[in-house]
């Protein structure tokens, strides 16, 4: 059986905000409050931030080993963009990274056993950075564990993504292959790991969980 769709702007995504909330705060919590998870640093819940770029310009190499580390309150995690299979996805990310609209922002999706997902300057899974790109994934593509890929809303051509992306934690998500690929994580699982302790089956985070930066290296 499949999997939730991930839901990434637009009206239908209105009803995953329903679910899955807005992005940790405890009830009634506003940009200050603080939560922790248990194997987390405690954090203050970062404001929401108006993000609207234009689409980038720059290109990457296809085949150039680029990667981007995350860094957050669980620790850090660095995923190796897949510039070979995924070169306008790989450079729309290190764009927006160098643009810090990652800068201090929710992981606003924990599911347990499925996906972490963060990415949205609005910090409640509604939000973008103001373009998309369209980039169809490998057909044969498998979201297993450590994969990180773009979100979209259902309505949405497949390979369609905003800013928002999210990483496999399951075994293999199950997903068809429609979500635009990023690339793997090639260091700090742990620290995923470390970020799914502040999950729940149904996504809504039961604790605070911010990326604080995105750095790139390689591009």
């Amino acid at each position: 059986m499949k999997r939730a769709i991930l839901l990434r702007g637009g009206a239908i995504a209105a009803l995953a905000v329903l679910l899955v909330g807005c992005g940790g705060a405890k009830k009634g919590a506003g940009a200050g409050a603080t939560t922790a998870a248990s194997a987390c640093s405690p954090v203050d819940v970062p404001a929401a931030k108006k993000v609207k770029l234009k689409a980038p310009k720059q290109k990457l190499a296809a085949g150039a080993k680029v990667s981007a580390t995350v860094a957050t309150n669980c620790g850090s995690f660095t995923i190796a963009l897949d510039t070979k299979r995924a070169p306008k996805t790989s450079a729309s990310f290190v764009y927006l990274a160098r643009k810090h609209v990652y800068d201090n922002t929710l992981v606003h999706r924990i599911q347990t056993g499925f996906v972490v997902q963060g990415g949205d300057p609005l910090g409640t899974g509604l939000g973008n950075a103001g373009y998309t790109v369209d980039e169809k994934p490998p057909s044969n593509l498998a979201y297993t564990l450590g994969t990180v890929a773009m979100a979209r809303s259902p309505v949405e051509p497949p390979g369609r993504s905003g800013s928002q992306f999210f990483v496999v934690t399951a075994a293999d998500a199950g997903l068809d292959p429609t979500y635009a690929l990023l690339g793997k994580i090639s260091s700090g699982l742990d620290a995923v790991k470390k970020i799914e302790t502040a999950g729940s089956p149904s996504g809504q985070p039961t604790a605070t969980v911010v990326i604080s930066r995105v750095t790139v290296a390689g591009a």
